[in-house]
């Protein structure tokens, strides 16, 4: 008899039954589709092997005059510039006490210090920097004290403490849970000293949450954030989950935290300099101080806040409001007759969400509704209409856009916007939507890989408080699959020559380069299967012999002395019952040369009604592509 050929349409479809999906692909994992056959995704690796402190939700690359090559890496506890392969800490200072404010006191026996500093203002986990110290006679000598803190205590508004730790630089700072682990000191009894009359305190701006809170009353808030006592406030800034918005304005960066503070960083002040507040550059006339989001806009250079306080309610945000600098100046936001600084207030929503700039347009999103803005030029210097209501959106950063078209995620479903606002039909809307952690929703990101025209959005499962699953939509071949893996930031190739996706481990990784796992030492394979839907042999009403497999796959680039995938044929004699038997065979390919040769044929034997292949790999420097498949169907009786 002829040799079936097993034909699938691309892309896995879950709103059905397996059945009524035949001919289709039923699950994966790790694996896209090129030209409508599907192949494993490219591997990870390192791209340092320095880590960072924190959760990192933002990452924004750029490119300087001198073509030294950037990446602004925000976390829940830092602001980083991974630069070379290195992390240099820009976080901002929010307050620097005077000399003598600070005073320390320290137990014989113990290496954690009290620190007293009158309306601190700080919370559990953030950083402060002391200098000025002289020893408190013992083992905490000046050069203990003299450091870099993470406070691990907050004991009132007036104390909290830390630990104390060598002064040796030459050890690396470990993270542990995105916290410092410390080489401890130990006080002695010769410790008895209080630091000094000149101790000065520079305090980094709070840190924000890991993990999104929700509540008011008793409880309500992060446990252990204020001091024992004090009552259960949620500060939008201090306790929500840390988001940071960038852009570079020119050869700086333009960068604030999600409903907080508005800063700067200046390339020319070298790496080793801070962030400092907007509001503290030379020349600086009315600048907002708290933003839900800033960007550049490309086209006419003007820095602009979304969600800001007013001009004339200096810390008090308008959810709102929208608000741009004067041309060419990042410092001026007073609107005057000699200057294109000015406001904007949106009538719909109750809140701004995010922007996102496209090559024609700004995109702004309210919780319930999308506008457009745009340049129009003097006097009113930009123009906003609404575009769509009724929309909802997951996440800050649940949107990406692909030249002027948008996609993000919304509440229940897709959307896309390309001159207008559409529901994007979706084949795995019911899996990603029915299992889905909706109170760390804010988590969820979108992520464009463009090398294979993918929109990626990372999300958090029922079971999970992070991100451990992705959905993809080819937005060229319009069709949608899934997988899991734990990322938390992406950036698209473009100054770099990879996709860069950060992990939860502290380390930023460069995609689709070869196969395997690099967040191991040695790497790791990369489990990867694809999976189809039913398929009947015959006309399905009578049990037809499955005998022998004839493989169709390539090895792309593969790396491995013998890559090896594994195909599985599985038999059923009805669409609701359990699959009878299984059959597996490993196809392997049998020489190196420019004509790749195959194993020939696998012989099975498998009897049933209907039929399920699932093709998959689990072994280092293996990549695959499968291309059509054919059995040897012969029909059987029942017996």
């Amino acid at each position: 008899m002829p040799l079936t050929k097993l034909q699938f349409q691309p892309g896995i479809n879950k709103e059905t039954t397996s059945y009524s999906n035949e001919g289709g692909w039923f699950d994966c994992d790790k694996v896209r589709f090129r030209a409508g056959f599907p192949e494993k995704i490219g591997g990870w690796t390192k791209v340092s092997v320095k880590s960072f402190l924190g959760s990192c939700r933002a990452l924004h690359p750029w490119r300087a005059l001198d073509l030294s090559n950037y990446i602004g890496v925000g976390t829940h506890l830092k602001y980083y510039i991974e630069e070379g392969q290195g992390y240099y800490d820009i976080t901002p200072i929010r307050a620097t006490t005077s000399a003598g404010d600070v005073t320390f006191s320290a137990t014989n026996g113990s290496s954690t210090i009290t620190v007293s500093d009158t309306a601190h203002g700080a919370v559990l986990g953030d950083f402060v920097t002391f200098s000025g110290a002289v020893s408190l006679g013992g083992n905490i000598t000046a050069d203990v004290l003299n450091q870099e803190y993470n406070i691990i205590e907050v004991v009132d508004s007036d104390s909290y403490k830390v630990t104390a730790r060598t002064a040796d630089t030459s050890i690396p700072d470990i993270t542990v849970d995105g916290q410092l682990s410390p080489t401890p000191v130990t006080a002695n009894s010769s410790d008895t000293g209080n630091g000094g009359s000149s101790v000065v305190g520079a305090y980094q701006i709070n840190v924000g949450l890991d993990t999104s809170v929700f509540g008011t009353g008793w409880g309500a808030g992060a446990w252990s954030r204020q001091g024992w006592g004090d009552p259960a406030v949620i500060d939008p800034i201090k306790d929500t989950l840390r988001l940071w918005e960038h852009d570079n304005f020119g050869e700086d960066l333009v960068l604030n935290v999600h409903n907080g503070g508005v800063y700067y960083w200046d390339k020319s002040n070298g790496l080793a300099t801070r962030a400092v507040a907007l509001g503290d550059l030379a020349g600086a006339s009315g600048t907002p101080t708290i933003a839900t989001k800033t960007l550049v806009s490309d086209v006419d250079r003007h820095v602009i806040a979304f969600g800001c306080d007013p001009l004339n309610d200096v810390g008090v945000q308008d959810p709102l409001l929208i608000r741009f600098s004067d041309q060419e100046n990042a410092a001026d936001w007073t609107p005057t007759t000699t200057n294109t600084a000015g406001d904007l207030r949106l009538g719909s929503g109750s809140k701004i969400v995010t922007a996102i700039e496209t090559r024609q347009q700004i995109l702004v999103f309210t919780d319930v509704s999308l506008h457009a803005m745009q340049y129009i030029g003097p006097p009113f210097t930009f123009g906003i209409n609404m575009i769509s209501e009724n929309i909802t959106i997951r996440s800050p950063i649940a949107v990406a856009a692909v030249e002027d078209t948008v996609y993000w995620m919304g509440k229940n479903e897709f959307y896309v916007y390309n001159g207008g606002v559409q529901t994007l039909p979706c084949s795995v809307r019911d899996y990603v939507f029915s299992d889905f952690n909706a109170q760390q929703a804010e988590k969820c990101f979108a992520a464009v890989n463009s090398s294979f025209s993918e929109i990626w959005w990372f999300y958090p499962s029922s079971g999970s408080d992070n991100n451990d699953r992705y959905v993809v939509y080819n937005y060229l071949q319009n069709i949608w699959y899934y997988g899991t893996l734990t990322r938390t930031a992406w950036i698209d190739r473009g100054v770099e020559e990879n996709p860069i996706a950060a992990g939860r481990d502290g380390y930023l990784y460069n995609h689709e380069t070869g196969f395997d796992d690099g967040s191991t030492s040695p790497v790791t394979a990369i489990s990867a299967y694809i999976e189809s839907s039913q398929l009947d042999l015959g006309e399905g009403d009578q049990f037809s012999f499955v005998r022998r497999l004839i493989p169709d796959l390539t090895f792309r680039s593969s790396t491995a002395t013998t890559p090896t995938a594994n195909f599985t044929l599985k038999a059923r004699n009805f669409p609701g019952g359990a699959y009878l038997q299984s059959n597996a065979k490993s196809v392997e390919k049998t020489a190196s040369v420019p004509v790749e040769q195959f194993t020939q044929d696998a012989h099975v034997r498998l009897r049933g009604r209907s039929i399920a292949i699932r093709v998959d790999s689990n072994m280092t420097g293996t990549g695959w592509r499968l291309g059509s498949p054919r059995i040897d169907v012969r029909s059987d009786g029942r017996r």
